[in-house]
């Protein structure tokens, strides 16, 4: 149930009933109007921009339109009140009791409250981590796959048919060097004093493993090869070894992929050169000269002719070449395959998720595939900024192990998968995010995946502590939704229930902006009002949670509880946090 929705629905209405009585004209495009809570809550419930969007097309006055419209709203039957604010804002204030009635809802619902069919099945693939095959995650992986798996959960929240995609980027030159590496771990398996790691190469102990294995598994078979000879071996052996890795980090993370793609196969099954003859067909390939780089002095630029894609044509800001000087395929090329391969296996919805420094592959993305699908795909590429991993406000020192970075698994493993999972997702994915490690240890309203928590767990101890007070109450779903839900009058309750019934409106609101930290503000802010709550009952002994000389409040008091309850739950759910009962 999306109350928010529903007087959308009714609001449109509405505007129809207006159209048949002459007031407007009768074929309105009604797509942009909106119902969401207004910025003020002391202005009602919700507001609409109806008569804001509509005025013009209408030829009338905001004013005189909103006036018509909050006619029409104010009878139905679970308005309370209408206020036509400003220029034309129609602000709707619902009776309590809609409200109030909202907490059958939920405990009926349960968990698939929030939950919905807008996304009517349509399939969507969001990539996310994709990191190069040469090492464990680091924790400038963390935020992105994070992001994108709790993005996916929340499609899938709405009626999506989500495929969570990892792109193994093990075509490049960044593999070969890693299999320079292990093969040089391989020779000291084998014995070899191999002194300092040369500058490079990868230096992390983990690659000790990938030349033990191959030291065991081959002897000294490659010891006097050529590199012509060993390389796609070691090669092949060391991206499988480091896949391994990166899918237990994943798993430790609790994240796990639909499907694994490999650029290499892509590329060995001609699918880049397909492509590539798509566009040409299409008359979309040429040979010309670029202009120098921004920033390039003219002596620092070698003009030459290079085989270009007219992505200009499709909203980039210059057209990019698909092959390089020896005529080998630019790693743009094999991104458009990919792109082009995802669409062919019926993803229309895309959706990749990288790091910030790929800020400039945005609109060359974009652009490439609207050409390669003729505008038939859409592709949204979300950024993550950087984290900064603190201690007491010092920057953490390197992972050894590593070599040169902080590993998620050390994240992880120090401060447990639901911390990094939620904290994560505490600021938008293009704002930079500190993670001091121990703030998120800190048992204080400042920390958010406490505070969250600490109001799950606060509401399983209230239904403790009411059936040890009445140990004949009933506190089954089924009696808690027959509970006398009207005696909840006091507006610090009616403003956690109506906090509680925005609950499906955010999923949607979130789930359409692709923009999952709405849901981490949502629940701090639920938790908030739960927590004043309480305290509120510590200070009024009239407000308290349970009332053991009136059965029926305390009943009411519980079946709010339990709401909250599964609100919180169901959030965390998406987030792929495990709610807790008890805090300890």
């Amino acid at each position: 149930m999306n109350l928010f929705r529903d007087m959308r629905d009714k609001v449109v209405a509405a505007i129809g009933a207006l159209g048949a009585d002459g007031v407007l004209p009768a074929d309105l495009d009604t797509a942009r109007i909106s119902v969401e809570p207004p910025r003020d809550p002391s202005h009602g419930d919700m507001a609409t921009n109806a008569a804001m969007v509509l005025a013009k097309p209408a030829k009338m006055k905001p004013r005189d339109l909103a006036e018509a419209l909050a006619a029409k709203i104010e009878a139905l039957p679970e308005v309370a009140a209408v206020d036509v604010a400003g220029p034309g804002f129609i602000n709707i204030r619902l009776d309590d009791a809609i409200w109030c009635r909202s907490i059958a809802t939920i405990l009926e619902q349960g968990t698939n409250y929030g939950r919905s069919t807008v996304g009517e099945g349509q399939a969507v693939n969001i990539e996310y981590v994709s990191a190069n095959p040469t090492g464990p995650l680091h924790i400038g992986h963390a935020r992105g796959t994070v992001f994108g798996d709790v993005l996916a959960s929340l499609l899938e929240a709405v009626g999506y048919d989500v495929c969570r995609e990892y792109y193994i980027n093990d075509a490049g030159a960044q593999v070969d060097v890693l299999a320079q590496s292990a093969y040089l771990r391989y020779r000291e398996a084998l014995g070899e004093d191999i002194g300092e790691i040369p500058e490079g190469l990868y230096p992390g102990d983990y690659l000790k493993a990938v030349g033990a294995a191959l030291a065991a598994e081959d002897g000294d078979k490659w010891m006097n090869a050529p590199e012509s000879d060993w390389l796609p071996h070691v090669r092949a052996c060391a991206v499988d070894a480091m896949m391994a890795l990166v899918r237990a980090d994943l798993s430790a993370l609790g994240v796990a992929h639909d499907v694994f793609s490999s650029e290499l196969k892509l590329v060995e099954a001609g699918k880049v050169g397909e492509a590539f003859e798509v566009l040409e067909s299409r008359d979309l390939i040429y040979t010309g000269t670029l202009e120098p780089p921004k920033g390039k002095l003219p002596d620092d630029w070698e003009p030459r002719p290079q085989t270009l894609f007219r992505a200009s044509d499709f909203g980039d800001d210059i057209d990019r070449p698909l092959k390089k000087s020896d005529g080998s395929w630019t790693y743009f090329a094999s991104d458009i395959a990919y792109h082009l391969d995802k669409y062919q296996r019926g993803f229309a919805n895309l959706i990749d998720v990288l790091g910030a420094d790929h800020g400039g592959y945005v609109k060359r993305m974009q652009a490439a595939t609207r050409a390669i699908t003729e505008d038939k795909a859409e592709l949204d590429v979300k950024l993550c900024q950087i984290v900064r991993l603190m201690d007491n406000g010092e920057p953490v020192k390197m992972s050894k192990r590593a070599g040169t970075f902080v590993t998620l698994r050390d994240l992880v493993d120090e401060v447990g998968k639901d911390v990094v999972r939620f904290i994560m997702l505490t600021r938008k994915n293009d704002a930079g995010l500190d993670f001091d490690l121990s703030a998120v240890k800190e048992q204080s309203r400042d920390n958010p995946v406490f505070y969250v928590q600490y109001a799950h767990a606060r509401s399983h101890s209230v239904m403790r502590m009411a059936k040890s007070a009445i140990p004949d109450i009933d506190l089954s779903d089924s009696a808690l939704q027959a509970a006398e839900l009207d005696r909840l009058t006091d507006e610090s309750e009616l403003a956690l229930i109506r906090a509680m019934g925005n609950w499906p409106r955010t999923v949607e609101a979130a789930a359409e902006a692709h923009e999952p930290h709405r849901l981490a503000f949502y629940l701090y802010d639920l938790a908030s009002a739960f927590h004043g709550l309480w305290t509120k009952g510590k200070d009024d002994a009239t407000l308290r949670f349970i009332m053991e000389d009136d059965v029926a409040l305390t009943t009411a008091r519980l079946a709010l509880v339990r709401a909250l309850q599964t609100v919180v739950g169901a959030g965390l759910r998406i987030f792929g946090v495990d709610p807790v009962e008890e805090m300890r």
